[in-house]
């Protein structure tokens, strides 16, 4: 069973008359495309720090979603938002404190060498603009990704997001790599991966297409949340540089603090991307997103396409935007963040020893995984009963990698020792249950 409308009609038939309506609509007004999780899909109305409400009150412990990065409705932000918004709000083809400032602020968490900034809406129009960059910086057009990496949704983007299914097809100028094996030893991992990016870098020159770059999700999330020992990563962003390609590091998903080590995911690697792309958590839930740089990178295309983008980086987004970053200092999140994601980790490793359906486990700061497995294997059935498990104990998680087995664990940063344990013994429960 799948986590996106998984219900059948026993399950339709214990929701409210009220969620069964609404259901009916959606599927009339919104179409088929869309998604809901969970066997009996939730109805939220209000959220708060880590909790999502529901319609009756319901107080359901949010382990998931990285949107709301700094927490549900968090009040620094939502400040920022309504003093700007009813200040000004217009665009950056005018000049603007706000823009200038943020972009100042966020070039200063990034290597010296990332100092400019392009501002988009989403991570999808992050990574879209990235491939044109790619494409003017080197005149080459092949994208390297790994097997299972979701990178967004636009036409150039989906093309190089192979989790999104067998129906979405790749590019003919996209290869796929193997996410790093953490089973291997860590030497051993380390080569593995870079020996997958040198063979793909070699078959898109035997097809007569020039690699234009390497982007990876830096904590592999949708290849199962696979960190890594730190650095593993250069021996691959050397591959791809020598082969005249640029590397992406996409941080959507570990940016901001969540890997508990430092502001973005590929500083845990030693290494400097060429382009960083950042969305979801970037204005903890005001749609702001962008592309940072080193400058060499955007001088061609910046002196050959004239860029904008009539919402990104207006003065409300950038107001949200530097609220997000002045909480994480002020609050000392990076750290708060290691200290209760290396509790979070010790307490499922103590459950692991209990309970024979959990396999490995991999984290870093706030952002887990673990494998459900049955009988030493893989196992989505499980894990899809774990999380449907859960959302009946009122905590909220979800499932992911390429077998839909890993418990994807990535709550709002503000996320303390207590609310690990809570989660921990809603996991216990579960277990037992089964």
């Amino acid at each position: 069973m799948t986590m996106a409308n998984a219900f059948g009609v026993g399950d339709f038939e214990r929701l409210s008359a009220a969620e069964q309506s609404m259901i009916t609509r959606r599927e009339r007004v919104l179409g088929p495309a869309y998604r809901l999780f969970y066997e009996r899909p939730l109805h939220f109305v209000r959220g708060e720090g880590v909790w999502l409400y529901d319609a009756e009150g319901r107080a359901y412990l949010d382990a998931y979603n990285n949107v709301a990065s700094i927490g549900h409705g968090n009040p620094a932000v939502l400040e920022a938002i309504a003093r700007q918004a009813e200040t000004l709000n217009t665009h950056t083809r005018y000049l603007h404190e706000n823009i200038l400032d943020y972009a100042e602020a966020l070039t200063a968490t990034c290597p010296d060498e990332l100092s400019q900034v392009m501002f988009t809406c989403t991570g999808s129009e992050a990574n879209d603009l990235a491939v044109r960059i790619a494409r003017s910086h080197t005149g080459g057009t092949g994208i390297i990704v790994t097997a299972h990496a979701y990178h967004g949704v636009t036409a150039t983007v989906a093309a190089f997001s192979p989790s999104l299914g067998p129906n979405v097809d790749l590019g003919t100028h996209v290869r796929t790599v193997a996410a790093p094996d953490p089973s291997l030893p860590a030497e051993q991992m380390e080569a593995a991966f870079a020996d997958g990016v040198k063979a793909a870098i070699a078959d898109l020159k035997r097809h007569g297409i020039k690699p234009a770059m390497l982007i990876v999700d830096t904590i592999f999330s949708s290849d199962g949340v696979i960190p890594g020992h730190a650095g593993f990563l250069k021996p691959a962003v050397e591959a791809i540089r020598t082969a005249g390609g640029i590397f992406v590091a996409d941080e959507v998903q570990p940016g901001f603090g969540r890997t508990g080590e430092a502001m973005w995911g590929f500083q845990r690697h030693g290494v400097v991307p060429d382009l960083v792309t950042t969305g979801k958590p970037m204005g903890n839930g005001y749609p702001v997103a962008g592309l940072i740089a080193r400058p060499e990178m955007i001088a061609e295309f910046g002196k050959n396409s004239r860029y904008f983008n009539t919402f990104g980086g207006n003065p409300v987004a950038a107001a949200a935007g530097m609220a997000v970053l002045r909480f994480i200092k002020d609050q000392d999140l990076i750290a708060h963040t290691r200290d209760v994601g290396t509790h979070f980790l010790r307490g499922l490793e103590a459950l692991k020893t209990r309970f024979q359906g959990i396999g490995d486990i991999r984290g870093a700061g706030l952002f887990i995984g673990a494998d459900i497995v049955e009988s030493g294997r893989p196992s989505a059935s499980l894990a899809a009963r774990i999380v449907n498990g859960l959302r009946e104990r009122q905590v909220l998680i979800s499932a992911s990698g390429p077998d839909a087995n890993v418990l994807k664990i990535r709550p709002p940063l503000v996320f303390t020792r207590d609310h690990a344990d809570q989660f921990l013994d809603a996991l216990e429960q579960t277990l037992s249950a089964m």
